[in-house]
């Protein structure tokens, strides 16, 4: 056994993993807050659904997938927990600045910053992670990286609701900047960034010197297996971040729920059942994946095929109330939601385990950023702004009820990521090959 297997994952790396997910969950209020800023944004700069599908997306999509390679590389080459303090300090700066715009394009502007801070936070973070946690561990770590944003959904949708109503979008945004100024101090003096290839084995991955990044890239993209899963993740999020930034809207138009309560309920059950479910899915990936790798796709096979049997079931059901909750009306419908939200998750924790094995270790946050490039443009990109353009193109023919169809069609790529995940299932079991008991994969050759 080597000295990197006998090592230990300790408090210090229990730590660290803490403090790059709050700085990933803060990013993500931001992100989610936007969706009970919709309204009040439309009304007071005049703009129609496309305009704020633009700007909760494109605007924002753009600027991140172009700089997310150059950023991923950085996170290959430079410390990156001082990496991920600068970008959390412009981070505060630009989100503050959101609330603070005067018009419709200031905001769009403020955004695109916005996205330059945040370029480096998942490629850094999950190389960070594989230097933490051996593969047979990395799972439920990644998973409890990326629950909280899901869990920070309660604060972004349900808390920011009530900011919001209260004391204005503008408020919001500011408040939600300050906490990243201390997250960029504790990474900044506090923490030292872990050894790299900590956990792999000698002869997994032979670690090569770094070229240039579009050779870099251009060798990772080749890679058939890497490429079908980074597409099949691409897909995913589309219809996942258009649910989630549309969600709220959905139910003040569709339910009858004030701008306040719509936002409660889709923060609370969906940002706690999509924790919940993205835990469960990190445990259950960690415990099978040491029978059978394969696991790693299966269970998010599975999650895709409960989760949009549940999403179709939440859109077409019928406005009836299920209980009433204090002041606050449930609809029935959220039953379904609520189930939606704990399988949707299933693909993210063995998804991004399975990327951390598919490379080297001085190669993990290019191959992370070029994920987080194709998620970047079709999830945070092409979603909301699609779902804003049929809510549009269907308002004459449903009314109101346009973005509960708009909904539906942009779910409709889920079949295309289930072939995706055959493809990638075909292909590294037909081009890998067991490097130890705990399964460490090989496509490059």
């Amino acid at each position: 056994m080597s000295s990197a297997q006998s090592a230990t994952a300790g408090w210090r790396s229990h730590g660290l993993l803490c403090l790059i997910a709050m700085v990933f969950a803060d990013n993500f209020v931001g992100r989610q807050i936007l969706a009970v800023m919709i309204e009040p944004i439309k009304l007071e700069f005049g703009v129609g659904d496309t305009a704020m599908g633009l700007i909760s997306g494109l605007a924002f999509a753009a600027v991140y997938a172009v700089l997310a390679l150059p950023a991923g590389r950085l996170a290959d080459r430079m410390p990156r927990t001082r990496l991920l303090a600068m970008s959390c300090l412009l981070w505060a700066l630009a989100t503050m600045a959101c609330g603070l715009a005067g018009s419709f394009l200031v905001l769009a502007i403020a955004r695109m910053v916005v996205a330059v801070s945040e370029s480096p936070t998942t490629s850094a973070s999950m190389s960070i992670i594989a230097d933490l946690y051996p593969p047979h561990r990395r799972s439920f770590a990644i998973s409890c990286f990326t629950a909280a944003p899901t869990f920070s959904a309660i604060i972004g949708l349900s808390v920011g609701a009530w900011v919001v109503d209260n004391y204005g979008w503008r408020t919001a945004f500011i408040a939600i900047g300050l906490p990243a100024l201390l997250f960029s101090s504790l990474l900044a003096f506090m923490v030292r960034d872990p050894a790299r290839g900590r956990w792999d084995l000698a002869h997994a991955h032979a670690a090569q010197p770094l070229q240039g990044m579009a050779s870099e890239a251009g060798k990772l993209w080749a890679l058939p297996a890497y490429r079908c899963l980074i597409l099949a993740c691409g897909l995913t999020t589309l219809s996942s971040y258009a649910i989630g930034m549309w969600n709220t809207s959905f139910l003040v138009r569709s339910h009858d729920l004030s701008l306040q309560h719509a936002g409660l309920l889709a923060g609370v059950v969906c940002g706690t059942a999509a924790g919940i479910g993205g835990l469960f899915s990190g445990w259950l990936s960690d415990h099978l994946t040491q029978r059978n790798r394969h696991w790693q796709i299966g269970i998010p096979v599975l999650g895709h095929l409960i989760g949009t049997a549940a999403l179709v079931a939440y859109l077409l059901w019928p406005s009836a109330l299920l209980m009433q909750i204090g002041s606050v009306p449930v609809p029935s419908a959220m039953l379904w939601c609520a189930l939606y939200s704990f399988f949707a998750v299933w693909w993210v924790a063995p998804s991004y385990n399975l990327v951390t094995q598919l490379v080297p270790a001085n190669r993990r946050g290019t191959a992370m950023a070029l994920q987080t490039i194709v998620s970047t443009l079709l999830g945070i990109g092409v979603g909301p702004l699609l779902t804003g353009l049929f809510s549009d193109a269907l308002l004459p023919l449903f009314g109101i009820e346009s973005l509960r169809y708009a909904l539906l069609l942009v779910s409709l790529p889920v079949v295309v990521t289930l072939y995706l995940l055959y493809r990638t299932y075909e292909l590294t079991r037909g081009e890998s090959r067991s490097l130890s008991a705990l399964g460490s994969v090989d496509v490059s050759a």
